[in-house]
């Protein structure tokens, strides 16, 4: 089966009915981002590991201590 000019025409047209001229533009801009991120990240991994920043996980912060216990006075009993 052969698409023909025509056949692009005709769903690129009733995609355009459907979405809207601002909608895809903006799924089109969305999808350009994702591409330059996934083209970032792909050469990020190339970097060899020494150059690469670790930094330790920061140091919990201790437990507050619990305040005493209130003992109660029943001075109401008869």
């Amino acid at each position: 089966m052969n698409v023909g000019p025509w056949q692009i025409l005709i769903v690129a047209l009733v995609i355009l009915v459907l979405f809207g001229r601002g909608r895809i533009s903006e799924m089109m801009g969305d999808f350009g981002k994702g591409i330059s991120s996934f083209k970032k990240g792909m050469s990020e991994t190339d970097e060899p590991a020494s150059k690469a920043r670790i930094e330790p996980p920061a140091a919990a912060p201790a437990p507050a201590e619990a305040p005493a216990p209130v003992e109660k006075n029943d001075s109401t009993s008869a």
